[in-house]
């Protein structure tokens, strides 16, 4: 009895640390995109008439189904930590796959939102025909900020993407149990991390008016 309580013990303690762990890089995570938050708020402020042409002319229709995309994911991703919680390993592996398959959905997406706007002439840095009809210095500005904000973005979904399968396998080969979920939890935390920072992409880059005068 002593030696299980030991065990249980060390489990214990195992998690808190992960979960510490965990919460420092989310933070961290956090004070790296908000440097990205202040330069785009700096410069709207000083091109408001540039950065409103660049959410009137972007891709509306992409960014809102993406965002949907998210928010089903964080969902499923949710429902698997549950599932594994209460000993439904199958279904805590598969929602964790369909997790990542959602995460796969909002990358075809945004490749093909890409591919849009390079067909239109909007290329990062400024590039292109489309910086010609629409010359003002805050629209250069606002697409090369888009480019370099998303694609970060992007490049942590793939990363989640490759965790969640990771964890998916584990599941599956019961080296993630009801005993010990932090894992799969953990994993989960990262991709909620994932999915806000797009809800802060999301009105900045789609929704947000400018002064287009």
């Amino acid at each position: 009895m002593s030696d299980a309580s030991a065990d249980f013990e060390s489990l214990e303690k195992q998690a808190h640390a992960a979960s510490l762990g965990m919460w420092v890089f989310v933070a961290s995570e956090f004070l790296f995109f908000a440097g990205f938050f202040v330069l785009y708020a700096a410069y709207r402020v000083e091109h408001p008439r540039g950065f409103g042409v660049g959410v009137e002319t972007n891709t509306l229709a992409y960014g809102t189904v993406n965002t949907a995309v998210l928010l089903v994911s964080s969902y499923t991703v949710a429902l698997g930590v549950h599932a594994l919680r209460n000993g439904r390993a199958r279904a805590a592996a598969g929602l964790t796959a369909l997790t990542v398959l959602f995460g796969g959905c909002f990358l075809a997406i945004k490749t093909a939102e890409y591919l849009h706007h390079f067909r239109e002439g909007i290329f990062p840095g400024g590039a292109g025909d489309f910086f010609v009809q629409h010359p003002d210095p805050g629209t250069k500005i606002f697409y090369t900020l888009y480019f370099c904000m998303t694609g970060l973005h992007a490049i942590h979904v793939t990363v989640g993407m490759g965790i969640l399968a990771w964890l998916a396998a584990r599941v599956l080969r019961g080296s993630v149990t009801p005993y010990a979920p932090h894992p799969l939890a953990l994993g989960a935390v990262y991709w909620h991390l994932v999915d806000l920072v797009w809800i802060f992409l999301w009105p900045l880059f789609y929704l947000v008016p400018g002064n287009v005068r």
